[in-house]
């Protein structure tokens, strides 16, 4: 089905919207796994985890909202995702940043797989995109090393 160049770019902001949204669920499940964790394993999911995803979260908030500018489209402001699960413990919270920062990824991944923002041809769009996607790639992994030496 043919689409206008602003119905691609609409799309890919709302897509691009839904990678922030899931990155903004990581950053909650990993600030309430900190306040369970002791000093040094919070200062570890703070060093490792917390910041580069709060780095990552900025860098795709700008791309966003940059792209919505460059093209005169509303932007959106993100609020962080509230709270995560109180019941949960600190591997549980972490588990479940894993599994919003995998599909972060995802999301993304289809973005720059659908060709679109070629096909609307923005440089700065398919580049903020790569530089995300490179700040995500290695955080499931150290996500997973930090939850195997929790409680040692």
């Amino acid at each position: 089905m043919p689409y206008t160049t602003d119905e691609a770019r609409r799309q890919m902001l709302d897509d691009l919207a839904h990678a922030i949204d899931e990155i903004g669920v990581a950053l909650a499940a990993l600030g309430a796994a900190y306040e369970l964790l002791d000093e040094q394993s919070g200062d570890r999911l703070e060093a490792e985890l917390f910041r580069p995803v709060q780095v990552t979260y900025g860098r795709a908030r700008r791309t966003h909202a940059s792209f919505a500018e460059r093209h005169r489209l509303p932007a959106r402001t993100f609020e962080p995702a509230m709270g995560a699960r109180a019941a949960a413990d600190g591997r549980e919270l972490l588990e479940a940043a894993v599994e919003a920062i995998e599909e972060t990824d995802h999301l993304l991944a289809e973005i720059q797989d659908s060709m679109m923002p070629v096909e609307v041809g923005d440089a700065p769009l398919r580049a903020g995109l790569a530089e995300v996607r490179e700040l995500v790639g290695p955080l499931p992994e150290r996500a997973r090393q930090l939850t195997r030496v929790l409680g040692r």
